[in-house]
């Protein structure tokens, strides 16, 4: 394990003085009810150990959550289980799923913590690349991606145990359909696969997208893992305050496995969530507004400095095709760009796995200030 493309991206940000639209930390604060609420925890002496499953009237809230959004009932003693963030619950998960030589799937391009999280368990993650739509046809249409049934068919084997599945999904935004669940479902059905669902920025999904869990489709509560977090939901990405739901044999072996990682942490930010996430929908709406606006702006910025936008339905980001600017290799445009445009992002190769992975895409986050989103647009025209 050697530097990743974030830290090097992030530090060419402080040295240049460049606006960082690179990794996914917001520069919009949470709601100010809430941050009292910690500060209240806190001097309340909520400030020792929680329970090893979490606080529990945060399992109640999230199994509410689970109920009132989804239709899914899952008891909060035993079906939900609290996480320092949704990465340790992704780490927990596989470690607890897998065993040396197994293998897990994921969509490619894909979190870089997945490969990373399955080599701790002594898995091997197979990458399952997803289609791109429109990318080589009329520059006027504006292309996204989408499964593609046959390669996660050609891609489970044997030896797969696991599917991961992301969505909203970072990088690219994309929300997976109604039918494209359902033919996910049914694969794993018949293949008896255990699906892990990421399903972070569930509330974070604009325009005419709707973000569904397959945790929801028949067959699917007893086989999935669900997945998600109060970071970008409330804006609080340093709290790391995650959860599971699932059926309780699974849930207590990510539990058995979690026990050895962080045990429990997070009391007052737990206990300030407890009473938060019943309200989430009221803040969650005018967030998913601040960054649809914050979106089209970069994309419309985007498209006006030569670098065709992609489609982004859910999350922080978007992704762009580099090659009008004469660059084909990602990871050299975004070392080049500080200087050039005083703009950072991240190449899109640092979360693909395919060794004949496309290596022209770049993703900008949007997760900011408006005034940094517009300055930073500002200097990608010019630069043009």
């Amino acid at each position: 394990m050697g530097e990743s493309v974030f830290t090097e991206m992030t530090e060419l940000a402080r040295r240049t003085g460049a606006v960082n639209l690179g990794q996914g930390v917001p520069e919009l604060d949470g709601p100010r009810p809430l941050l009292e609420e910690v500060a209240a925890a806190v001097l309340a002496g909520a400030n020792q150990y929680p329970p090893a499953y979490g606080f529990p009237a945060l399992r109640e809230a999230v199994a509410a959550h689970q109920r009132r959004r989804y239709g899914l009932e899952y008891a909060p003693q035993g079906e939900v289980l609290v996480t320092t963030g949704a990465t340790e619950a992704i780490a927990a998960a596989l470690m607890a799923l897998c065993d040396p030589g197994d293998e897990v799937l994921a969509f490619d391009p894909c979190y870089d913590a997945y490969p990373a999280v399955a080599r701790f368990a002594g898995a091997r993650l197979v990458p399952v690349p997803l289609a791109e739509e429109n990318a080589g046809e009329n520059a006027g249409d504006t292309p996204g991606f989408a499964l593609d049934l046959d390669a996660l068919r050609a891609a489970v084997t044997g030896r797969t145990r696991v599917l991961i599945l992301n969505s909203p999904h970072n990088p690219t935004g994309k929300v997976f359909t109604a039918a494209e669940l359902a033919a996910i479902a049914k694969l794993c059905r018949e293949r008896d696969l255990t699906v892990v669902t990421d399903e972070v920025y569930e509330h974070l999904v604009y325009d005419d997208a709707t973000h569904r869990t397959i945790a929801a489709l028949p067959g699917m509560r007893e086989r999935t893992l669900t997945i998600s977090s109060a970071g970008k939901t409330f804006n609080v990405t340093g709290w790391k305050v995650g959860w599971v739901c699932g059926p309780a044999r699974l849930v207590a072996a990510v539990a058995a496995a979690k026990q050895f990682l962080t045990y429990a942490s997070g009391t007052p930010y737990q206990e300030a969530l407890a009473r938060a996430l019943g309200g989430v929908e009221e803040w969650a709406g005018e967030l998913r507004r601040t960054l649809r606006r914050n979106r089209d702006l970069l994309s419309e910025g985007l498209t006006r400095a030569g670098l065709r936008p992609y489609r982004a339905e859910a999350g922080y980001f978007l992704q762009a095709d580099i090659r009008a600017w004469g660059h084909a290799d990602g990871v050299r445009f975004c070392r080049e760009l500080p200087l050039r445009a005083g703009v950072v992002a991240i190449p899109t190769s640092a979360f693909l796995l395919a060794p004949d992975a496309p290596s022209h895409l770049v993703r900008f986050s949007f997760c900011r200030r408006e005034k940094s989103v517009v300055e930073a647009v500002e200097k990608l025209i010019a630069a043009a």
